[in-house]
């Protein structure tokens, strides 16, 4: 760790703690695709027995995602300070920001342990699955409905939108990475003229739905358990988008499907439904919520698989390939509930035959 920085948190923590409290301990943590990298510091003295430190890159102000760089004017707040900002008073269970430590490049925050929900319920019962997963939809549909509610210009999730334009890069970013560039068979001109008009008409579709505040990456890494609750962390690219964005991540991000079943994914599609108008939320039919969640699936799903190529293609970052074939059976299966979307299953296996053999 470099030393100014050091420095800095120590007189961070002395000032937020008092003095007799001191870094004991300094361990790096596991970080994903972002920019900005973690550490669990223990500590000694009057203060809890541990934080985390958020260490920023650069200035730390730019969006962890470049597609959403809208704004005509360079932003004058941290995306994670403005988001948590909101977040907190409607009762989300994000972490406590202990330390605003921007100008010297940290944020200090509350230690919710290591336990991500996926990891939390690998091995126990259907019916305990499906309980975590309940809270976590509980979770969500605070941020959707109560958030969406209370809705705040200051906060830029609600400057931000998930727009047509938006679907149709990460479309095009699946077609880039996930099809043309990964070493394969390149696409022929029928075929990209077929994508093209099958991703248009997603985009459409989704552009056309009420729009509801998202987290926008609310998978079961982003969700931790911790005595008995779960905590939600990585939201700073909240935004506006279609009301089953978020459960279509949820419920079949990278290796979820080992554990939500087909059988489980219904019984939480459907709880969703449910507690969305016990909780106030306007008016959706059950077939409405399925239409819309199937396409931002499939949606979602090709996003996954360009961004995971382009991860390691592009960036340089191993591990992430792993993950695609999980995904290829996602898109594979909610396909197989779309079947006016025929030509793309098609075109898939075609170029992914190992993975939609028999489509």
């Amino acid at each position: 760790m470099d030393v100014t920085l050091r420095q800095a948190l120590d007189a961070a923590v002395a000032e937020k703690w008092g003095r007799e409290t001191r870094i004991m301990r300094i361990d790096p943590l596991a970080g994903d695709a972002s920019s900005r990298s973690y550490a669990r510091l223990s500590l000694s003295g009057d203060g809890p027995a541990s934080a985390v430190v958020m260490i920023l890159a650069g200035s730390g102000l730019a969006l962890s995602s470049d597609e959403l760089a809208v704004f005509d004017e360079p932003l004058k707040e941290l995306p994670y300070l403005n988001v948590h900002a909101f977040l907190e008073p409607l009762g989300v269970h994000i972490p406590e920001l202990y330390v605003d430590g921007y100008q010297d490049g940290f944020l200090l925050l509350e230690d919710i342990g290591d336990l991500p929900l996926r990891d939390a319920v690998q091995d126990l019962p259907h019916a305990e699955v499906e309980q975590w997963y309940r809270r976590a939809i509980d979770q969500l549909l605070l941020i959707q409905i109560e958030g969406t509610r209370q809705k705040n210009e200051r906060c830029i999730a609600f400057r931000q939108r998930f727009d047509k334009r938006l679907f149709l890069w990460e479309f095009e970013h699946f077609v880039e990475w996930g099809l043309d560039k990964r070493g394969k068979q390149s696409l022929s001109s029928a075929e990209t003229q077929t994508l093209s008009g099958i991703f248009e008409d997603i985009s459409t579709h989704l552009n056309q739905a009420p729009f509801f505040l998202n987290h926008r990456d609310y998978h079961s890494w982003n969700l931790f358990v911790q005595q008995e609750r779960i905590r939600v962390i990585d939201f700073q690219d909240a935004l506006l988008a279609p009301a089953t964005y978020d459960l279509a991540t949820l419920l079949n991000d990278r290796d979820t499907p080992e554990v939500v079943s087909p059988e489980l994914e219904e019984a939480l599609v459907n709880y969703y439904h449910e507690a969305w108008h016990h909780t106030g939320g306007d008016p959706l039919s059950l077939e409405y919520v399925w239409d819309e969640y199937n396409l931002c699936l499939l949606q979602k799903a090709c996003k996954v698989v360009g961004r995971f190529y382009y991860l390691e293609l592009e960036k340089g970052k191993s591990g992430y390939t792993r993950y695609i074939p999980p995904t290829l059976a996602t898109i594979r299966r909610v396909l197989g509930r779309l079947p006016q979307y025929r030509h793309l299953q098609d075109i898939l296996a075609g170029h992914f035959p190992e993975h939609f053999s028999g489509s």
